[in-house]
């Protein structure tokens, strides 16, 4: 079993390196991002409300998000274990994802940061906002996006390693290399 949260900026590989390491362990990949993205595509009511938040580069509240990732690990398929991606983003989530595995008798394995240079990342989401056609991916609000990441999400960064779980994992190269970094710095070497 392996429970894994993947941390970094926006636009740092986490869903990428999420699915890849999906495929290579076995486990669901969980996206808050992915559903948030399917709920205004379908005009959902949550749809609209996160559509609102993420075109002003703003986080959907947590009330919201915590009951989604709730619902979400308690399928069937994420028993075995399970990646997290973009979830938690404040230490409050913190808290309320440890409620959540403490529930279920479990806690986290590890907690992959992946790092990269913000000027790459402005590069990285602007140029794959003119390939997707993506509202949330202007440049001011991608850049807002990097502001917001920094002083709400980067203080897990020392939660986690204060707790021993923390991996940090250069995220910037070729996908295959960074999926060997991350694969590495979970002892999964053969996973490679």
């Amino acid at each position: 079993m392996t429970r894994l949260v993947l941390l970094g900026p926006p636009g740092a590989g986490k869903g990428t390196q999420a699915k890849l390491l999906s495929t290579r362990l076995g486990i669901p990949a969980i996206s808050t991002g992915d559903i948030f993205r399917a709920n205004v595509a379908q005009g959902t009511e949550l749809g609209r409300t996160a559509k609102e938040y993420m075109d002003a580069g703003r986080y959907v509240p947590d009330t919201v998000t915590n009951a989604m990732v709730r619902d979400r690990l308690a399928e069937g398929d994420a028993q075995d274990g399970f990646i997290l991606d973009g979830y938690p983003r404040t230490t409050d989530q913190v808290r309320e994802l440890d409620d959540m595995l403490t529930e279920r008798g479990g806690k986290l394995d590890a907690v992959l940061e992946i790092t990269a240079d913000t000027d790459e990342l402005v590069r990285r989401l602007t140029r794959r906002a003119q390939l997707e056609g993506r509202s949330d991916d202007t440049e001011d609000v991608v850049r807002t996006r990097q502001e917001v990441y920094r002083e709400q999400t980067a203080p897990l960064v020392q939660v986690y390693a204060e707790r021993g779980l923390l991996r940090s994992v250069d995220g910037l190269g070729e996908v295959p290399a960074v999926t060997a970094r991350l694969l590495d710095a979970l002892g999964r070497t053969d996973e490679v």
